[in-house]
């Protein structure tokens, strides 16, 4: 796995936790749905992700373009 479907991965999943959360707990873990999809766009914008260097860094995935270059 690289380290962008990684981030496709944990997007989606926490997107999906926030809406359960939202209707067995609180209404407001609705707010976790928003932190969710502004950092997507802020990402998308900037490159800048966090998770995205926590993957690169701690569990030692790589690119697409390091996969490619190593092929």
């Amino acid at each position: 796995m690289t380290v962008e479907r990684a981030i496709l991965a944990f997007a989606g999943f926490m997107v999906l936790l926030s809406l359960v959360l939202t209707y067995t707990v609180h209404a407001n873990f609705v707010w976790l749905t928003v932190f969710v999809g502004a950092n997507l766009l802020q990402s998308a914008f900037t490159g800048f992700c966090p998770a995205a260097m926590v993957m690169k860094k701690v569990m030692g995935l790589k690119t697409e373009a390091e996969k490619a270059r190593a092929a």
